[in-house]
């Protein structure tokens, strides 16, 4: 029981959890945030009251306008930096943990014949036979069962619950996904990327029903996430360009080459750069911290990019797993401390 056990964990790879749950935890201490100031962030407020001409990012709260908002908060003395609730920590570690380990599940009963003429993945469980595709099956279905009941953990917000089917069939379409496109590698950073949205919603989603436009900071935050992935993913599937092509996939190293695929992944690193330093402006409650942060991550993503190189891709699980492991966790850690120690100041 315990080796089986053992198995699947081993399977769903619990520890790659790292990549996504920072992200989806700094959103939901974005949104405490948010709450524990009685604030409503939005991405663009027309003050005709003021006469402005263009829309600019601006903070509201109920009976007062963006202007007003702002004085108040200065006024009022400081509580919480944030509003922090222990049922939803648990809801969303819950969801989170489930649509992961369904996603893999999915992942590898899709895979399992490709995985097995695969010389770099003929070990994993499936092709190995330390597990069977009825017990892969079944383990999906539960950790599906799991995570749409986790999901009644925010209710009255009965949005989670509703997007919960929407949100498993996203994620398990990626794994057919390679099969007609060489987006792929986009799909599963949509997948990673929807985390920090949809832990916005678990604790915002009253609000965000009222006003979309508060979504605008996990939407940047999500599209950071999505090319950061995209990118590391880009970098990992050239492991597979023999095996990629020999079985007729679609990836960007299979249709740009290798060198083609690492110019792609650096580009699509210059874009995470960039969402990560526009988040500030539509949510303005960082400040020099979250920079820092966001400095130390530019650095980190041009040493994964030197540690791969077209005609030597031995170091790329250094590159996937050690570089972005620090990356995920440590905007998680930067953002949060940037929002605990700058609430002092409002």
């Amino acid at each position: 029981m315990l080796r089986t056990i053992r198995h699947f964990l081993e399977m769903i790879r619990f520890s790659h959890t790292i990549f996504a749950l920072p992200f989806a935890l700094l959103a939901a201490v974005m949104a405490w945030h948010v709450t524990s100031l009685n604030v409503r962030l939005y991405n663009s407020v027309l003050d005709t009251r003021e006469g402005m001409a263009r829309a600019t990012p601006m903070l509201e709260v109920e009976g007062g306008g963006p202007g007003d908002a702002i004085r108040r908060m200065a006024a009022e003395p400081y509580e919480r930096a944030v509003a922090f609730h222990w049922q939803e920590l648990l809801g969303l570690l819950l969801c989170m943990v489930a649509a992961r380990s369904f996603a893999m599940s999915v992942n590898r009963l899709a895979d399992h014949r490709l995985d097995a003429e695969n010389p770099r993945t003929a070990r994993r469980h499936l092709p190995a036979g330390l597990l069977n595709v009825g017990q892969v099956a079944t383990f999906a279905a539960a950790c599906a069962v799991v995570f749409i009941v986790s999901t009644l953990w925010f209710l009255p917000n009965w949005l989670p619950f509703a997007l919960a089917v929407p949100v498993l069939a996203f994620l398990a379409g990626y794994s057919y996904a390679k099969r007609y496109t060489s987006m792929a590698h986009l799909w599963l950073g949509a997948a990673l990327g929807l985390s920090p949205v949809a832990a916005w919603i678990a604790i915002r989603g009253l609000y965000v029903l009222h006003r979309p436009a508060e979504l605008m900071p996990t939407i940047v935050l999500g599209a950071a996430v999505l090319t950061w992935v995209a990118g590391f993913d880009i970098i990992y599937a050239c492991q597979d360009f023999e095996s990629d092509r020999k079985a007729k996939l679609h990836s960007v190293p299979v249709k740009f080459g290798i060198a083609g695929a690492l110019r792609l992944a650096a580009a699509c690193h210059l874009l995470t750069i960039a969402l990560f330093a526009c988040l500030p402006f539509v949510y303005p409650f960082f400040g020099w911290i979250y920079w820092a942060g966001v400095a130390a991550v530019t650095v980190l993503l041009v040493y994964e990019h030197l540690l791969v190189r077209p005609n030597n891709l031995t170091r790329v699980n250094a590159a996937f797993f050690n570089v972005n492991a620090v990356i995920s966790l440590g905007v998680f850690a930067v953002g949060t401390l940037d929002l605990l120690v700058g609430a002092r100041g409002y």
